[in-house]
């Protein structure tokens, strides 16, 4: 059963950066593509951005295009998710999630999933 777990969020002031990871355990994550969503109160859990299994691609959403990097380390079994220009709509529980479709953007392409970790950006 693999477990990921979520860490590096926080509260912090618009135009600033927090550095996400997500570490698995249980089973190695090298041969899933690893993703990133994030749900807001209200709202929907969306999707902020993925990676497949080589690292060798990549894709985000249109919202945070240019502003967030991720990027993964397969031999530490870690993905992490640069947030740069952080802007108060960016508030949210991030979630990291691993599957085996190819840098899916719905979150039924995923099979596991973290509990989240919080992001709040003040204005």
């Amino acid at each position: 059963q693999e477990q990921l777990v979520e860490s590096g969020g926080g509260l912090v002031q618009a135009g600033g950066s927090l550095r996400l990871s997500c570490t698995a355990s249980g089973r190695t994550v090298s041969s899933y593509t690893m993703g990133w969503f994030r749900q807001a109160p209200g709202k929907e859990r969306e999707f902020v951005a993925g990676i497949s299994w080589s690292g060798g691609s990549t894709a985000y959403a249109d919202s945070v295009k240019g502003r967030f990097t991720i990027s993964r380390d397969n031999a530490k079994n870690t993905v992490h998710l640069q947030t740069n220009r952080l802007k108060p709509e960016d508030t949210a529980v991030y979630y990291c999630a691993s599957g085996i479709l190819s840098l899916a953007r719905s979150p039924t392409g995923y099979a596991y999933w973290g509990q989240g970790t919080q992001v709040t950006v003040s204005s």
